[in-house]
């Protein structure tokens, strides 16, 4: 799914949010993958069968994003097949998130997007998350983040 979004993107001119090589040829993101499998917060949405979307959470921010005072979980990533588009696999996985959250005592659930895709951001504010704060990572020339907050 990660390639096929990384592909999808590149597509449509937005290669600054994963960039351009599929992510099954990053040694970097297949660790990352390898790690997500073992982890508690892993969550894989499927439909007759299939993964269509997955999610991990996670109780701290990564480290380019401060942590909050309150009691947190942290949306680390979501995806969701590009043949899924608008099926609601995305909203699903949040929600799930947002019940784990609650589940283990979180006052916040928080996430970061690229800041540089308007549809992207509308689409967690649709979500019910509000934006909190803005970062850039030094990668590919500067990459914009945005972070959003949903009280619980």
């Amino acid at each position: 799914m990660w390639d096929q979004a990384i592909a999808w993107m590149v597509d449509r001119g937005q290669a600054q949010q994963w960039g351009t090589i599929p992510a099954s040829e990053q040694p970097q993101h297949r660790e990352m993958v390898h790690k997500w499998v073992g982890d508690p917060g892993l969550r894989i949405a499927e439909r007759a069968g299939r993964p269509v979307g997955a999610s991990v959470i996670g109780s701290e921010p990564p480290a380019h994003v401060p942590p909050t005072l309150l009691p947190e979980t942290y949306l680390l990533f979501l995806i969701s097949d590009r043949e899924q588009a608008g099926t609601g696999v995305g909203a699903h996985l949040v929600r799930r998130a947002v019940s784990d959250a609650r589940a283990s005592g979180s006052e916040v659930l928080r996430v970061d997007c690229w800041a540089d895709a308007p549809e992207l951001v509308a689409w967690y504010e649709q979500q019910g998350f509000v934006r909190s704060d803005t970062f850039t990572v030094d990668v590919r020339g500067g990459w914009n983040g945005q972070v959003f907050e949903l009280k619980l």
